[in-house]
C-alpha cells in the first residue's frame, strides 16, 4: 500500500472524455459481463448521513466505491455526495490505484445513458430535454450531444439560477443550449422532443407522460429509491423498459417499483440493457424507457479505463 498511488478529478478527466466513458461501459456490456451478477450497494448509516459501498469485478479487475451522503453539507458548502475508488487487480487483490470517486460517477452515469440512448433514440433525434440544472444534467447534455447530432438542446429546472449557470456551462462547452421556463414551455418542449432525460432530485414525476410520443427515448436517472420516481405510471405503462438489470430496478427503482405496484408493468415486462447491446432485444415503436439507478460495474469499467 506504500505510494499507492491517486488519480485526482482533473486527471481523470484528462484520461476520460465523456465519449470514451460511454465506449468503456459499453465495451464491459459486449465482453459478456453480466450485471445481475453485480453486488448490490450496501448502505451503511454513518454520522450525519450514510455511506454507500459498491464492489464489482470485471476481468482483470476488482475494485470498490465508498461515497459517503451527507444531507446537511451542501449548507455548509460542501458537496452532498463524495467518493473515492479504489482498484485491485483480480489475481492477487492487490490494492493498484485510488481514484477520485466523484469525478468517477458523473462520468459513468451520463455514458451508460448515452450507451442506452444510442441504441433506443431514433437515428435521426435532433431534439433533446433535459430536466435539472445540476452536473449530471449538464454531463447528459454533452454525453447525448455525442451519440445524436442534435440541434435543439432545452434545459429545465426549479432554480433559475442554477439553470442559467447550467446553460452557460454547456455553451461554453460548445453545445447551444436554452433554458425553458414555465409549464407551457416545459410542455411544448416535451411534446416535440426526440430524447428526455431527468436527472432531477424530485421525488414525483415530472411532466405528464401523455406528452412523449410513440418512438422517443425517455432517460431518467435521479432517483435510486423505491418510493421516488420521476416517470409517470402511465409512461412507464405503455413503454419499452429498459434497465440495468430487473433485481436492481425492483430493488432500487422507484419508476419501476411503483408502476409495477400499479399494475401496468411486470418484472418480465422490463428488458436488460445488456441485451439491447448484444442485439437479444429490439427496439420497439412506442416510447423507449431507460431507467438507470447506477450500479458499482460502471465505476469499475471507467477505472480501468483510467489505467
Amino acid at each position: 500500500m506504500s505510494g499507492l498511488p491517486f488519480v485526482d478529478a482533473a486527471e481523470v478527466r484528462r484520461r476520460i472524455s465523456p465519449d470514451r466513458a460511454r465506449r468503456l461501459v459499453e465495451q464491459a456490456l459486449r465482453s459478456g459481463f453480466d450485471p445481475a451478477d453485480d453486488p448490490a450497494r450496501v448502505p451503511v448509516d454513518a454520522g450525519a448521513g450514510h455511506l454507500l459501498l459498491m464492489p464489482s469485478g470485471i476481468g482483470d479487475w476488482v475494485g470498490v466505491k465508498l461515497a459517503s451522503v451527507a444531507p446537511g453539507n451542501p449548507a455548509r458548502g460542501l458537496p452532498r455526495i463524495q467518493a473515492v475508488y479504489l482498484l485491485l487487480d483480480a489475481e492477487t487483490l492487490t490494492p493498484r490505484l485510488l481514484v477520485d470517486g466523484s469525478s468517477l460517477t458523473e462520468l459513468r452515469t451520463p455514458a451508460t445513458s448515452a450507451v442506452a440512448a444510442d441504441h433506443l433514440a431514433a437515428p435521426d433525434a435532433r431534439r433533446l430535454v433535459v430536466f435539472g440544472s445540476g452536473p449530471q444534467a449538464v454531463e447528459h447534455a454533452v454525453a447525448m450531444s455525442a451519440v445524436r447530432d442534435l440541434d435543439d438542446v432545452a434545459l429545465a429546472g426549479r432554480s433559475p439560477d442554477r439553470l442559467t449557470a447550467a446553460v452557460a456551462g454547456l455553451q461554453d462547452r460548445g453545445i447551444d443550449a436554452r433554458a425553458v421556463d414555465g409549464a407551457e414551455q416545459v410542455a411544448a418542449a416535451v411534446a416535440g422532443a426526440d430524447i428526455v432525460v431527468c436527472a432531477t432530485s424530485a421525488g414525483e414525476p415530472v411532466f405528464d407522460g401523455t406528452l412523449v410520443r410513440d418512438g422517443v427515448c425517455v432517460v431518467a436517472i435521479g432517483s435510486h429509491e423505491p418510493d421516488r420516481r420521476e416517470l409517470d405510471e402511465g409512461l412507464m405503462g405503455r413503454s419499452l423498459v429498459v434497465v440495468e438489470d430487473r433485481a436492481t430496478a425492483m430493488r432500487e427503482c422507484g419508476d419501476v417499483v411503483l408502476a409495477v405496484d400499479a399494475g401496468v408493468l411486470t418484472t418480465d415486462d422490463l428488458v436488460p440493457l445488456a441485451d439491447v447491446v448484444n442485439g437479444r432485444a429490439r427496439v420497439t415503436d412506442r416510447p423507449n424507457v431507460f431507467k438507470g439507478s447506477g450500479m458499482s460495474w460502471q465505476d469499475l469499467a471507467v477505472a480501468v479505463g483510467v489505467v
